[in-house]
């Protein structure tokens, strides 16, 4: 019985640990994302972005910043999860740029565990059975 029991416990903690450790590679649309209510609501604060090669000419760098973020994922789809971070990272660039006195943020490009991803039209998240992340990276600058 006690056998039986301990096997018991370790298939749960064995069977927990993997579900938990899920980490979903997904590439997801930066312009559904950027498109959600949310962001509509939220990214207004007179700063402009600028995905992948896509940059107009610029006046002034204020320099490159990483914006890193989490969510909780538990009971939310992967692309739910996914857009809501990227919104979170966003609103981060957004912020960095207002202080550095900047008015755009070129160059954005996915930047998961420090390894880019460059594209025009997608973004990179990683979904689990709990957490959901993204990390973006940019340039501050002032256009002409």
């Amino acid at each position: 019985m006690r056998l039986r029991t301990l096997m018991l416990g370790l298939t749960l903690v064995t069977s927990t640990a993997l579900v938990d450790a899920r980490d979903t590679k997904h590439l997801y649309s930066i312009k559904s994302a950027m498109n959600t209510p949310a962001a509509k609501e939220k990214l207004n604060e007179g700063v402009k972005f600028y995905f992948g090669d896509k940059a107009p000419k610029v006046k002034e760098e204020y320099g490159s910043y990483v914006s890193n973020r989490k969510t909780n994922a538990f009971n939310k789809s992967d692309l739910e999860a996914c857009e809501w971070v990227f919104l979170s990272s966003m609103l981060a660039l957004q912020e960095r740029a207002l202080n550095e006195g900047g008015d755009a943020v070129i160059n954005i490009h996915s930047y998961y565990k420090k390894k880019p991803y460059h594209s025009n039209e997608k973004y990179e998240c990683h979904a689990g059975a709990v957490m959901a992340g993204v990390a973006l990276k940019g340039t501050v600058v002032k256009l002409k």
